[in-house]
């Protein structure tokens, strides 16, 4: 496992990988803008990912990590854990970046005269926001992971359809449904409920985050069982 883990970062991961992770952290210091918006583009690093540094899939990076000595479910492991480093880094960035948030959106002001605004919501339910955007990465990741290794090479299909999911699922739950009428309570509820709260909403998603990642593993690693290349 540590060899193929080797492998991963060093080989497979495309150094634009690293860009995308230090720097989309940043769009939460942008006044005005859907703090959720962010989590998306880590999507972005996905086909960057699986096409390779070495362009990947044209050099049958797949075909090649299966001729080694070593399970196809391991394979499946050494790039799930990668994904998830991703995203984790990910998330640990934008968080470090939540105190130079508060202070800029405080300070940004609207040509009206008043503080800007988040769309749907804000600053306020950040943790609430990332316990969403966790989940949201562990179907993200069912749907990604399953598609691509049922024959090893759906990069573009399974790019395509996580995406759409992903937008619509974070779309729905953190921009949508505070603006729905009858729903004010889930908003209070993630935003204005107490940090303590906040947490314990975090540490469920962390239980479902592990526990998706788990049927991840079973079926793209049943998927890569059945590829004939």
């Amino acid at each position: 496992m540590k060899a193929l883990l080797y492998k991963e970062f060093k080989l497979a991961m495309h150094p634009i990988c690293y860009i995308f992770v230090i720097l989309f952290p940043f769009m939460i210091l942008i006044p005005s803008y859907p703090v959720a918006v962010g989590f998306i583009y880590i999507l972005v690093c996905y086909p960057i990912l699986f096409l390779g540094a070495n362009k990947g899939q044209q050099s049958n990076d797949l075909l090649f990590s299966t001729l080694l000595p070593v399970r196809k479910k391991d394979i499946v492991l050494a790039r799930l854990i990668t994904v998830a480093t991703i995203q984790f880094v990910f998330i640990i960035i934008m968080a470090c970046l939540y105190p130079a948030a508060l202070v800029v959106h405080s300070s940004a002001i609207t040509s009206s005269g008043t503080p800007a605004k988040n769309l749907g919501l804000g600053l306020d339910g950040f943790v609430s926001i990332i316990s969403i955007a966790l989940i949201g990465y562990a179907i993200a990741d069912l749907i990604y992971f399953a598609i691509y290794y049922k024959k090893g090479r759906s990069i573009v299909m399974s790019t395509l359809l996580t995406i759409i999911g992903y937008v619509i699922y974070l779309g729905i739950f953190t921009i949508a449904i505070p603006y729905i009428p009858g729903c004010e309570g889930y908003a209070i509820f993630l935003c204005s409920s107490g940090i303590g709260n906040q947490f314990i909403v975090l540490a469920v998603a962390l239980v479902i985050y592990v526990c998706l990642h788990f049927v991840v593993y079973k079926v793209a690693s049943k998927e890569l069982e059945h590829v004939d290349f």
